[in-house]
């Protein structure tokens, strides 16, 4: 009876601070100069950012192949998902900022031509201008990453190629390799092109880059048992057991798709809240 209590009481709580609700902004820019072009970045904003002076964790949450900056906000409900989780103390408040990787070129990573540096734009220019315009904890304990499909690829090659700037990352349903196309011309044994494509292989970074910092990283991965990115997902796995790399890895049922990655959101929001406590 007292625990039913409690839920009671708990959700009570929550109807009562309703209209006190998050805010979610999609249609943002910022001007970049190393993609020479205006980006757009969406902005979720806990419930007590505009009556608060205080500073908030930040947690860069990237979209999948075929979606943009909207993808977690319309099809992701994160501000209904992030409302709830903070409600019930599940997650600490957060700010979560969204970024589009899918105008003129598709995808997070530097092109191997040097022409399209999306990679350079995310720490030189987006993760400064977040943190100029809004109330961040600027220090790696506060900063994490997550991602969905192409953007879980994008949160395991960020989080591997700059573990000081990251307390957690969470690959969802995570592209482990480098997916794209052979730019054209491009011979597939060119040595530079192979060390290219290494330095966006989950498992080879994993298996090459200083044990101590992949552990200084919190791994949260995540795949269903249905996804056609599965095994990829599983050598992840194997790789990090065998390198003693502490991570969390779930398999549930479910496959490539937003009913898989909706109830995986609010276990990724509880997992990087804990990496921004202290115990």
């Amino acid at each position: 009876m007292k625990k039913i209590f409690m839920l009671f009481a708990a959700i009570a709580t929550c109807f009562s601070v309703s209209a006190q609700t998050g805010k979610v902004f999609d249609q943002l820019t910022m001007k970049s100069e190393i993609l020479k072009s205006d980006r757009n970045f969406a902005v979720y904003l806990p419930a007590d950012y505009e009556t608060s002076q205080r500073s908030y964790p930040v947690l860069y949450l990237l979209h999948g192949a075929g979606d943009n900056q909207t993808g977690w906000i319309q099809f992701g409900e994160v501000l209904n998902i992030a409302d709830k989780a903070i409600c019930e103390g599940k997650s600490t408040p957060m700010i979560i900022v969204m970024p589009d990787a899918d105008t003129k070129v598709r995808g997070y990573f530097n092109t191997f031509d040097g022409e399209w540096k999306f990679e350079d734009y995310f720490f030189q220019e987006l993760i400064p201008y977040i943190e100029k315009n809004y109330r961040c904890r600027t220090d790696k304990r506060y900063r994490a990453i997550a991602g969905l499909s192409m953007g879980g690829g994008g949160t395991l090659m960020y989080a591997l190629h700059h573990p000081e700037l990251f307390a957690a990352a969470c690959p969802l349903s995570a592209a482990t390799s480098f997916m794209g196309r052979i730019p054209q011309g491009q011979k597939a044994d060119d040595p530079a092109y192979v060390e290219y494509q290494k330095q966006h292989n989950a498992v080879d970074l994993i298996n090459s880059l200083p044990v101590e910092k992949v552990k200084s990283v919190r791994w949260y991965i995540d795949c269903g048992d249905d996804d056609f990115l599965y095994e990829g997902n599983c050598q992840l796995h194997i790789a990090m057991r065998k390198k003693e790399i502490p991570h969390e890895f779930r398999t549930r049922d479910g496959a490539h798709n937003w009913t898989y990655w909706r109830t995986a959101l609010p276990e990724v929001l509880a997992f990087v809240s804990q990496s921004f406590h202290q115990y």
